[in-house]
């Protein structure tokens, strides 16, 4: 299954029209709010120059690249939290995410209509924030009731939980997300259940016109958005969906002149994609051969045997060994068979954690 993220915002700040840019799913995207009622799904390759070398070098039947997976989620207003817009059925669809992409306009247009009326960056941002915070808060209490009457029975697990919901509460209630409370690993584990909105990790794209897509930082509403969300301590990364629309029409000498042109070295798809993998704490690693060359996601501090069952739970079950060389060795040494002649190729057991490019075969038996 592919990662997840979920594309928020408020109605007309370029959710669809980037959704359709970098998936070209042709998700509905018009001036008006709530166009986008049921969530729109595009899965999209994750761009690796990397895949394309090693095939290159392996000349295999296939090439298949890691993929990433996008939600275009409605428009949510004001008032989310109390079902305003249909707001609980959109929330619902932020639950299933791993991660929450938040777009926030930073340009002008009279031709959009802002939900507002005006165009704030940091109002919208604590907007949205501010209706998650209210949905969590109204799950957690509702769990904490039902936790109480099982604390009254003496139940040591109950008032464990129960701390924990009483933490979360109290922050909730503070308006500040649940992420902000830095839960323990066995804190996480009691209310992991609940699937907080406020937990995931959220990544702002700070939308803006064509003209500022080259040099944002001089967009004043762009830094707005990077000093908010350096003191909440999320990710920002700046795209043009219109400009976006336009790159993934384009394909190899066209695109690269394209993005030459507007000043660009690379499109906001590939930088968005590598801001999520951050944001998530991902790798990719690589097994190759004259069958396929792949590209495979794990989570930074995967150990061998766990990333072979990436591949299939057999491979993790039946474990016995990893056959690694770093993607840079490999490429200085021109091939599998120089890599293993030199010394490069390793033989790792299962407490080997994997890194960012190792190219694998691994070795088991079920």
């Amino acid at each position: 299954m592919p990662l997840t993220t979920g594309i928020v915002g408020l109605p007309n700040v370029g959710k669809s029209t980037l959704f359709n840019a970098i998936t070209r799913a042709g998700a509905e995207s018009a001036n008006y709010p709530f166009c986008t009622i049921d969530p729109n799904v595009g899965v999209v390759d994750v761009p690796d120059e990397r895949l394309g070398r090693l095939a290159e070098m392996f000349n295999p039947r296939q090439i298949l690249p890691t993929s990433f997976q996008f939600v275009d989620i409605a428009g949510l207003v004001q008032g989310a939290s109390r079902g305003e817009g249909l707001g609980n059925q959109f929330l619902a669809h932020i639950r299933e995410v791993d991660a929450i992409i938040h777009v926030v306009r930073c340009f002008e247009g009279n031709e959009i209509t802002h939900v507002s009326g005006s165009v704030d960056p940091v109002s919208d941002m604590e907007t949205i924030n501010l209706e998650l915070i209210l949905a969590d808060l109204e799950t957690v209490e509702r769990r904490m009731d039902r936790v109480a009457r099982q604390k009254k029975s003496g139940d040591k697990q109950a008032m464990q939980e129960y701390d924990v919901l009483q933490r979360l509460q109290e922050a909730l209630a503070d308006e500040k997300p649940a992420r902000h409370l830095d839960l323990e690993e066995e804190e996480m584990e009691r209310i992991r259940s609940l699937n907080l909105l406020t937990l995931k990790k959220v990544l702002y794209a700070a939308n803006v016109s064509e003209e500022d897509a080259a040099n944002p930082d001089q967009n004043p509403r762009v830094r707005k958005v990077m000093e908010q969300a350096a003191a909440e301590g999320a990710g920002v990364v700046t795209i043009s969906a219109q400009l976006e629309a336009e790159i993934v029409e384009l394909d190899g000498e066209e695109r690269e002149a394209f993005l030459n042109e507007m000043g660009l070295e690379s499109s906001g798809l590939d930088r968005l994609v590598a801001a999520a993998y951050r944001l998530l704490g991902l790798i990719t690693y690589f097994t190759a051969g004259e069958k396929e060359v792949r590209a495979w996601t794990v989570r930074e501090g995967a150990k061998a045997p766990q990333a072979a069952g990436v591949i299939h739970s057999d491979f993790e079950r039946g474990f016995i060994r990893a056959e690694v060389v770093s993607y840079e060795d490999l490429m200085e040494a021109g091939s599998m068979a120089q890599a293993r002649e030199r010394g490069l190729l390793r033989s790792e057991g299962k407490d080997y954690v994997v890194q960012d490019g190792d190219v694998i075969h691994f070795r088991f038996n079920v």
